[in-house]
């Protein structure tokens, strides 16, 4: 068994590689040391010794991914994906970290639940799974979570959200952002007003009505955004803001920072990369919520992640069994799998583009993650300095690939890519100083 803090006596060299940090940017060609589970050096020249060569030309080497938003099903759920195969699917993603969303059975509403997803984490060793917590007992909505007891136990809690279901009670929401702030912990909010969008299958709009399919208005998260950030604003709580998907969204927080509200977001790559004309198709793949809204809202996003809006960006992994996507569209489940797709996708929609340049894309995957979610208390640093935690990817941006949902590592398959011809591929992955993938597979 491997543990997160075994110590690990073999030595990697990652030779030729552009070494990608935070603060820094990136590098020309170096070699990266690393030994005893830590980096022992960046610079040129080095010797490799007894150490095992990854041969790191044209690729770059930056910190494991974070990622802030996974369902990783475990308790409860283990037919979708379970803590094991999640973690297999994140390493080869290039994530080091995962934080996973806390709607499971039983819910992670307390520290026992909490400290087993941990253990479980910790016991596969193939990259750091930290649970959020909920904000209500069961998710329910009427009666607060021992937030205390979780940020206090084990697992250390940092966020905690409803995930999957909005928290409707203004007070109940004010309630917690009261709580959030008296133990600096922050409050993840799925915004969604539920009488707008209940029983929603698509976006609300030409093709809603064109296919027949009762929409969900994007007025829905508008409202539920427009209601956190107001509360946010009253309490001094941070609100961290999960998967938006509207320009009108963008806009709410693009001027509550003007404000000065403590509020940070993210999007999903699924939507700055689809847009609803694509359900003309009724691929239950493209089912998800929020759902996939207008080309126009895409460009939003778009110009959110360029103006630096848009702080983050989280995958929303959300698997499936394949019964469960495989039936009619309203009865289909929301979601989609993303782990090993993303760093593709950003690379392709994203960057190649010019919407972000290589470091700020790579910045929203890592430094910006980790800082909103406290990593430094982990050790889980982003600079690549000497001594830090060796957590790396090594991916080569130019690297052509077809996405083959078959090769997934995760346990469900639902994807809307599969087919896609995409750009960027991880070569390697290093977590606490052990090779778990190598020339895109696992050890």
């Amino acid at each position: 068994m491997t543990y997160w803090g075994a110590a690990v006596a073999e030595g990697i060299l990652i030779k030729g590689g552009r070494a990608l940090a935070f603060p820094g940017g990136l590098t020309g060609e170096v070699d990266i040391m690393v030994d005893d589970g830590r980096i022992k050096a960046v610079e040129k020249g080095i010797a490799a010794g007894v150490a095992t060569v990854i041969d790191a030309s044209s690729c770059v080497v930056a910190p494991g991914l974070v990622e802030m938003h996974a369902h990783l099903r475990e308790p409860g759920m283990e037919y979708k994906e379970d803590i094991a195969s999640g973690s297999r699917a994140a390493a080869r993603g290039g994530y080091s970290a995962v934080f996973c969303m806390p709607n499971t059975e039983p819910t992670i509403d307390n520290s026992s639940v909490a400290e087993y997803v941990y253990d479980r984490g910790v016991n596969e060793g193939l990259c750091m799974v930290l649970p959020h917590g909920a904000i209500t007992l069961g998710r329910g909505g009427e009666t607060l979570a021992p937030m205390g007891e979780m940020a206090a136990c084990r697992a250390g809690v940092m966020g905690f959200s409803d995930d999957g279901a909005p928290v409707s009670d203004s007070e109940m929401m004010r309630r917690a952002m009261e709580y959030a702030c008296t133990i600096g912990t922050l409050i993840i909010s799925h915004s969604e007003e539920m009488s707008l969008s209940g029983g929603g299958q698509m976006n609300e709009g030409y093709y809603s009505t064109f296919l027949g399919l009762r929409g969900i208005p994007p007025e829905a998260e508008q409202i539920g955004i427009y209601r956190d950030i107001c509360l946010a604003e009253k309490t001094g709580a941070w609100l961290h803001l999960a998967h938006v998907s509207t320009s009108g969204s963008v806009e709410l927080v693009r001027g509550a920072k003007r404000r000065g509200v403590r509020v940070t977001c993210e999007v999903a790559p699924h939507h700055f990369s689809l847009d609803d004309s694509m359900l003309v198709s009724y691929d239950t793949n493209l089912k998800m919520n929020p759902p996939l809204r207008s080309r126009g809202d895409v460009e939003a996003l778009l110009t959110g992640l360029a103006d630096g809006t848009i702080d983050v960006i989280a995958t929303d992994h959300a698997p499936h069994a394949s019964h469960e996507k495989e039936t009619e569209f309203d009865r289909a489940q929301f979601g989609v799998v993303g782990l090993e797709t993303c760093l593709a996708l950003v690379l392709t929609k994203v960057v190649d583009p010019g919407v972000l340049s290589l470091e700020d894309a790579i910045a929203r995957l890592t430094e910006a993650p980790a800082r909103i979610m406290d990593m430094g208390r982990w050790g889980y640093g982003t600079a690549l300095t000497e001594g830090d935690d060796a957590n790396l990817v090594v991916f080569n941006p130019e690297y052509e690939w077809t996405v083959d949902p078959g090769e997934f590592m995760s346990r469900s398959r639902n994807t809307p890519y599969a087919g896609w011809n995409v750009r960027g591929k991880v070569l390697h992955t290093v977590f606490k100083g052990r090779l778990v993938v190598t020339d895109g597979e696992l050890v």
